[in-house]
């Protein structure tokens, strides 16, 4: 199956405005949230921790290196299983990271500083933030829209490499190494950013699955 027939078939599944509508609403969610995680500096999840890094490192828009980033993994996704691909591809590679620069701008100009540096704010901002996250990117991610390159690599390296270890081992040991990428990279790791490489992938499918059962229901 070719790509743009593999594009096409997202047009005619059942519920598409349904399921297109939720994942645009949790990546444009996503990106909002992850502003406030970002401005904390308490932790993000591993894959924006490293791309913060590397692009304060080069000096461009932490948006333009998700851009940059993903468009050349894009390019193994094609390569090695573009089943993975469809709308949801598209919106978190252009979107998540441009949006949360938007919202950083914004904040800098309405939010004042102590909101962000002093506790208990700094606190209440990433627990609430944090949380909405989850549930922002459970929206994203159970549309069944496709998925970022990011994302779809564990699932290829799972699929097509380590057939015999639990795909959330996978994902563990992916997330911990694009952790230490950006710590040898000069990035600050957090604690809550180390608990997110253990943690978020589980709670994610977690609240996935709930999500699922009582909110989404496409087939009812």
């Amino acid at each position: 199956m070719n790509l743009k027939s593999k594009i096409n078939d997202y047009f005619k599944q059942p519920y598409f405005k349904k399921k297109f509508g939720i994942m645009l609403l949790g990546v444009v969610l996503m990106g909002f949230f992850l502003s406030f995680l970002i401005e904390v500096s308490l932790g993000t999840d591993p894959c924006s921790f490293m791309n913060l890094t590397i692009s304060g490192r080069l000096g461009i828009l932490f948006g333009t290196w998700q851009v940059i980033l993903n468009s050349v993994l894009f390019i193994f996704v094609i390569l090695l299983d573009r089943h993975q691909i469809g709308p949801g591809t598209i919106a978190n590679m252009v979107l998540i990271g441009y949006i949360s620069d938007f919202c950083r701008w914004v904040w800098k100009k309405t939010i004042p500083d102590f909101i962000f540096q002093e506790w208990p704010y700094r606190a209440i901002v990433f627990i609430l933030a944090l949380l909405c996250f989850i549930v922002a990117a459970s929206f994203y991610m159970n549309a069944d829209m496709g998925v970022a390159p990011y994302d779809a690599i564990p699932n290829i390296i799972s699929n097509r490499v380590l057939k015999s270890v639990p795909f959330k081992f996978v994902r563990i040991g992916f997330d911990g190494t694009v952790l230490l990428i950006g710590f040898l990279l000069g990035g600050r790791v957090e604690i809550c950013t180390i608990l997110m490489v253990f943690l978020l992938g589980p709670t994610i499918t977690a609240v996935g699955g709930f999500l699922n059962r009582r909110v989404f229901r496409f087939g009812v």
